[in-house]
C-alpha cells in the first residue's frame, strides 16, 4: 500500500527590527515578501533582561501562525543598531538602547529558538542590502555602490562598494552618527555637535528644543514633532529645514569619500521626503566634489514604509547557506 508524500512546509524567515522606539517582528520570505507582522514598544531604557521575556512572547504566536498556516521557520534574522561584533551577535553600547549594551544577543536568540540558526546584522547594512536587493536595486540594474542612511531615532549607515556590504575591521562602517560636524550643538552619540545630534529623530527633538523652546523640548516625543512636520507646520518645516541642511554636510563627506550612485534614506526619510531632502542637496552642490554629486541621486527608500520589515530578513537573506534551505 503506497502513501502519497506530504508536502514539505514551505520555510520562511522570522525578522526582528530592534529600533530605539519600537520593535518590529515579521515573518518574511526569501523573496522578502512580508507575510506577517507584530509590533511593540522597545522600551529601550529599561534593561533586555526585563523586556526580551515580552519580545519572546510575541515572537511565538508569529511562529505558531506560521505553523497553523503550514510554513516553518527555518532561520531567525536580526537587524540592530551598533556598534555590536556582528558574527557573534553582541551588542556593545548602541546609544539608542541604554539598556541593552554588552547583550550576547544571538546567544539569547538560540537558547530561545532551538535548534533554528539565528543571523544578526547591523541596521544601517540590513537596510542597504534590502534596497540593493528588493528596492532600488530593482529599478537600477547597474547598481554597484550604494549608501544607506537609518534615520530613524539614531542615525547610522550601510555601505555598499563594488556589490558588497562593507563592514570594515571591527563591524564599525557605518557609524557615522559619531561624525562631529560642528564644534557645538545639541549632545548626541556621546558628544556635542555630532551628525546624530543635528539630523536623526533624537536630533529633530533636540534641534526644535533649541529653535523654538517655549514650544518643544528633549522630552517631546518624536513622533509629536514629525506630525507637525507633515503637516507643514511653519516651525516644524524650520527644524526639518535647518536638520536637513546639517544632513547635507554630512552627506557630501560621504559622497566624497566613497563616490556612492545612490543615498537612500530610511524610516523619517520616507516620511519627511523632501522636507529634509531639499536642503541637504542644496548643501551637497555646495559643499561636495561637483563630479561626485552629480553622479550620486538622493532619495527616500524605494521599499517605503516597508525598508524596516525588510531590512528584517536581510541577515539571513544574505547568507547562501540560510537561503538555499529555504527556496530548495
Amino acid at each position: 500500500m503506497s502513501h502519497e508524500a506530504q508536502p514539505r512546509a514551505v520555510r520562511t524567515v522570522l525578522g526582528f527590527d530592534f529600533g530605539g522606539t519600537k520593535t518590529a517582528i515579521v515573518e518574511g520570505t526569501a523573496a522578502g515578501i512580508i507575510l506577517q507582522r507584530a509590533e511593540m514598544p522597545t522600551h529601550a531604557a529599561e534593561p533586555f533582561v526585563k523586556t526580551f521575556p515580552s519580545i519572546l512572547e510575541k515572537a511565538r504566536t508569529l511562529i505558531d501562525a506560521a505553523r497553523e498556516a503550514g510554513r516553518a521557520i527555518a532561520a531567525i534574522s536580526v537587524s540592530v543598531g551598533g556598534p555590536l561584533r556582528i558574527d557573534e551577535g553582541i551588542l556593545i553600547n548602541p546609544p539608542h538602547l541604554p539598556g541593552w549594551h554588552d547583550v550576547p544577543l544571538k546567544a539569547r536568540l538560540l537558547e530561545a529558538f532551538h535548534g533554528i540558526s539565528v543571523a544578526v546584522e547591523h541596521d544601517g547594512n540590513a537596510g542597504a542590502l534590502a534596497e540593493f536587493h528588493f528596492g532600488v536595486g530593482r529599478i537600477r540594474p547597474n547598481l554597484r555602490h550604494l549608501i544607506f542612511l537609518t534615520f530613524g531615532t539614531g542615525v547610522g549607515g550601510g555601505f555598499i562598494v563594488n556589490g558588497q556590504i562593507l563592514r570594515g575591521a571591527s563591524d564599525t562602517a557605518g557609524e557615522i552618527g559619531h561624525w562631529r560636524l560642528a564644534e557645538d550643538g545639541p549632545p548626541g552619540f556621546g558628544k556635542r555637535g555630532s551628525w546624530e545630534s543635528f539630523a536623526s529623530g533624537a536630533g529633530l527633538v533636540e534641534l526644535a528644543g533649541e529653535m523654538f523652546p517655549s514650544r518643544w523640548n528633549n522630552r517631546t516625543p518624536i513622533r509629536e514633532l514629525v506630525e507637525a512636520m507633515v503637516a507643514n507646520d511653519a516651525e516644524a518645516l524650520e527644524v526639518a529645514g535647518a536638520a536637513g541642511r546639517w544632513m547635507g554636510r554630512g552627506v557630501a563627506l560621504l559622497i566624497d569619500a566613497l563616490n556612492p550612485q545612490v543615498i537612500v534614506f530610511g524610516s523619517l526619510g520616507v516620511v519627511l521626503g523632501d522636507r529634509i531632502l531639499a536642503p541637504a542637496r542644496n548643501v551637497i552642490a555646495e559643499e561636495a566634489l561637483p563630479q561626485a554629486a552629480a553622479a550620486c541621486e538622493l532619495m527616500p527608500a524605494v521599499l517605503g514604509r516597508r525598508i524596516g520589515d525588510v531590512a528584517a530578513l536581510m541577515a539571513a537573506l544574505a547568507e547562501p547557506e540560510i537561503r538555499s534551505a529555504l527556496t530548495s
